[in-house]
């Protein structure tokens, strides 16, 4: 790594340029330096965004360098109402695409808020400094977006509580599509708040442009159709875009201004692509900056070194790795592959919500195209539409997105119940593992979609999380045709195949999924710990290294969440200690619920629950340590019920 510590971007350089909104001609000298600002800051979020994607955590480039002419024009506005301008403007960067989290970070040390040497940690651990703002954890972070669509709702909040001023709010044609806008726009409209969404309309989202996917989307009509005064440009026509900008802000009431551009524009090797709205590449980067004539960034960025991977395990084999997020897609392929044509057209509906990539489904899209429905980022309504697909016994919905999404479709999930639907729902992402976009992207209350009512054993509603991508691909394989509601979760990151006592694969070529029945990885007199997903293989290390230090404890894998295997319940319950350790949260996960269960089996043992109960630290592998859910937090976490 370069050992200077001197930011390579000349940020010093950088000069806010109050601007009147009541002057809409920019004078030359204005001009002149929002164009130099408007370049330093682009390549500042090259530069950083690069080197967190060098480190190997991922990012996102794209959206915040296409957003920073209207960005500095709005910091310009907010610098006129502090020196006493009119109107005054709310001064928070307001932005619903959570991933354009650099724009944040930036801003923040350009108003003095944030040291700049703590951009070159972005996304690290404990740098404060993760994929989407957190307010209160970073310094200058003045809100928490979520996940999309989130925050036009909170800043019509914001608007009603500061009616004397403007609130501004950078969009997106992505977020966009989320039903929460189109509630807020209403409401805007409605209450003639003074809320101006500035949209970055790049025809761009993770799985393409949605001028293909969604043929007949706009977003200017949209927001047109719900009341609000649309106006439409070119984004990277600063003089333009300037006048258009100071016709939103002295217009009373909502106004939605269009910027058009291509993703990443100027930028060789990415401009108009899909994959702009990821972290760059390092080579682009490179010569992204080379052309910029940024030696020392350059320099900097060919010395980052990827940063450490986590500690090594027993009872595993780390040299035999699944993604099982990957992997749904593929296995779904081979379910589909043993379908005849006629059939499968006529009784298999797959829905993506823009994120096929990372829950497999871009496989199925590729072999299977004839199953396969591009629906956008809009969760409830996919979820919800796989439901009525899947309304009629023989005929499958399938669904897939982040686990963390999960919480916006529980509405969904009981509609979908209540019809009886037949709904395979793949939620990647769960837990806290390897996830760098750190709290509001924490897949944690996935225990929210075993909502039914256990009237008579009717509901049929089944989660699964298998523990690695053999037990994944026994447990796709038996409950695909399985009728109702079924939820398989899987985790960012891979996860080694688990072994036996004798070194074999533990969920081989004679392992037989069962729902509801729990697997022993070990068994224990001292006491048990019950787990699931990628904890099983930090579980299964802390047995081991317990066992060796003298405390015999067994290890369950309960792949089937929502089920009691009532044999294994009463072996359990004889126990004289039970820990449940999972990624999921404490309050809401397995855990909270398993020990009333024992209790009603008369287990009289001690117990205790771990799971995801910090806020993030940013990182990848890091987090689960961070919440108590390595080897050695779990070996702490038993010790203390067995000594």
């Amino acid at each position: 790594m370069a050992a200077t510590t001197d930011f390579p971007i000349p940020l010093h350089e950088y000069k806010v340029v109050p601007l009147d909104p009541k002057q809409p001609t920019l004078t030359d000298e204005q001009r002149e330096q929002l164009e130099k600002n408007i370049q330093l800051c682009r390549d500042a979020i090259i530069f950083f965004t690069a080197i967190g994607g060098a480190k190997g955590l991922g990012g996102h480039s794209g959206g915040p360098y296409d957003t920073v002419p209207e960005t500095l024009i709005m910091h310009g506005f907010m610098e006129n109402g502090r020196q006493g301008g009119t109107p005054g403007i709310v001064p928070v960067f307001f932005d619903e695409a959570g991933h354009r989290v650099a724009t944040q970070y930036l801003m923040s040390v350009l108003e003095g808020e944030m040291d700049i040497e703590k951009l070159f940690h972005y996304r690290e651990y404990l740098s404060h400094l993760p994929g989407h703002p957190e307010r209160g954890f970073t310094p200058g972070v003045k809100f928490s977006s979520g996940r999309l669509g989130h925050m036009w709702p909170f800043v019509n909040g914001v608007a009603l509580a500061n009616p004397d001023k403007v609130v501004f709010m950078l969009g997106s044609d992505g977020s966009q599509m989320e039903g929460n806008d189109a509630e807020a726009a209403r409401l805007a409209v409605a209450q003639q708040l003074n809320v101006k969404v500035v949209v970055d309309d790049n025809d761009v989202t993770i799985a393409g442009h949605p001028s293909n996917y969604l043929p007949g989307y706009d977003v200017g009509k949209t927001l047109a159709g719900h009341g609000l005064k649309v106006d439409t440009g070119d984004g990277e026509d600063l003089d333009s875009l300037y006048r258009r900008m100071c016709a939103a802000v002295t217009e009373s009431g909502p106004v939605a201004l269009m910027n058009k551009r291509k993703m990443c524009v100027g930028i060789e090797g990415l401009e108009g692509s899909a994959h702009g709205h990821d972290v760059i590449g390092t080579k682009v980067a490179i010569d992204y900056l080379k052309s910029r004539g940024r030696a020392e960034a350059v320099e900097y960025l060919e010395s980052v070194e990827k940063g450490p991977g986590g500690p090594a395990h027993e009872g595993c084999d780390a040299s035999s790795v699944g993604k099982n997020r990957d992997l749904f897609g593929r296995i779904l392929n081979e379910i589909l592959d043993a379908i005849p044509e006629e059939q499968r057209i006529a009784s298999v509906k797959v829905f993506d919500c823009d994120l096929e990539g990372s829950c497999g489904l871009n496989h199925v899209r590729k072999e299977h195209p004839e199953v396969f429905v591009r629906g956008g980022i809009m969760e409830r309504g996919n979820f919800s539409a796989a439901a009525g697909f899947g309304y009629e016994v023989g005929k499958q919905g399938v669904f897939a997105t982040f686990s963390a999404f999960l919480e916006m479709v529980v509405s969904e999930v009981t509609m979908a119940r209540l019809n009886q639907s037949n709904v395979l729902a793949h939620f990647s992402h769960a837990g806290c593992d390897d996830m760098a976009d750190n709290t509001c992207h924490f897949g944690l209350n996935n225990m929210f979609g075993d909502n039914g009512l256990p009237d008579e054993d009717r509901d049929n509603t089944r989660l699964y999380f298998p523990a690695d991508q053999h037990q994944f691909r026994k447990c796709l394989k038996s409950i695909y045709n399985d009728l109702g509601l079924r939820f398989l979760f899987s985790t960012r990151s891979g996860v080694p195949d688990l072994l036996n006592e004798n070194g074999g694969k533990l969920f081989g070529d004679d392992y037989e999924f069962v729902s509801g029945k729990d697997d022993i990885v070990r068994e224990g007199t001292a006491g048990y710990i019950v787990t699931f997903g990628e904890t099983t293989y930090r579980a299964l290390d802390a047995v081991i290294k317990l066992k060796a230090s003298g405390i015999d404890v067994g290890l369950i894998c309960k792949a089937t969440l929502n089920v009691y295997d009532e044999e294994m319940m009463q072996k359990l319950a004889a126990s004289p200690a039970v820990l449940v350790a999972e990624s999921f949260n404490v309050k809401t996960g397995l855990g909270s619920r398993f020990g009333t269960e024992l209790l009603k089996r008369g287990f009289t043992g001690r117990y205790n629950n771990i799971g995801t109960h910090r806020e993030g630290s940013g990182g990848l592998w890091q987090q689960m340590g961070y919440q108590g859910l390595d080897s050695e937090g779990i070996q702490k976490a038993i010790r203390e019920l067995v000594k």
